[in-house]
């Protein structure tokens, strides 16, 4: 079936799915995204708060899978931000991702994050990124210039084309296989780690967050 959700609230998928139910993903395939999703879920990285973003749930982590086409990748269902740990059929499998047309496949239990365009964009930028992990901290996001992150463009609103051309330019700008983070200027306290390898990218949200903490307010 193909669905097309409201524009204008966060947290609700803005792209055109074409979404069919289909098997959960291997258990070994979600191990590692739980075992960083629980250590962000403690921050205050991933979850859902009445107090912020209008209740919605916020953030999602997602992984490369070789060998089910190209720059397909399991992501993190959409609103499971206030579950205390996933299941399996919590992912989604995204097959294809257009984000110049706005357009994605999934197949699954669920339907994919609202932010998976982003992370489709960064997997088709660069074959050597494995994982991405999209999180909110106003401590990062209000520090970005201090902590000399690049930023997109505040007028690129999230989940759309213009965030997803947004962050390819910036992810284009890379120079090496060592993990980025990027603030994302038109999603509040938006902010997005991606790399080769899990533990070098998550930590490297970690350590950007207790950077941030110690900034001048």
């Amino acid at each position: 079936m193909t669905a097309k959700a409201q524009e204008n609230h966060e947290g609700v998928i803005k792209f055109h799915l074409d979404f069919r139910e289909g098997p959960a993903p291997a258990e070994r395939l979600v191990l590692e995204l739980n075992a960083w999703r629980a250590r962000f879920l403690e921050l205050g990285l991933i979850g859902q708060d009445p107090e912020r973003y209008e209740g919605y749930g916020f953030g999602n982590l997602s992984r490369r899978l070789p060998g089910q086409g190209e720059n397909a990748f399991l992501i993190s269902g959409t609103q499971t931000g206030h579950l205390e740990e996933l299941q399996v059929d919590h992912y989604a499998t995204v097959l294809h991702c257009n984000p110049a047309k706005n357009q994605l496949q999934a197949t699954g239990q669920i339907k994919p994050s609202s932010e998976a365009l982003s992370h489709g964009i960064l997997y088709q930028s660069h074959p050597e990124i494995h994982w991405v992990m999209h999180l909110h901290s106003p401590d990062i996001f209000n520090h970005y210039r201090s902590l000399t992150l690049p930023c997109t463009d505040p007028s690129a609103a999230y989940g759309t084309p213009e965030m997803a051309s947004a962050i390819e330019a910036l992810a284009k700008e890379r120079q090496d296989s060592h993990p980025s983070l990027l603030v994302m200027g038109g999603h509040q306290d938006g902010i997005l780690a991606y790399g080769s390898d899990a533990e070098a990218t998550g930590d490297l949200v970690i350590r950007t967050l207790n950077s941030a903490l110690q900034s001048e307010p």
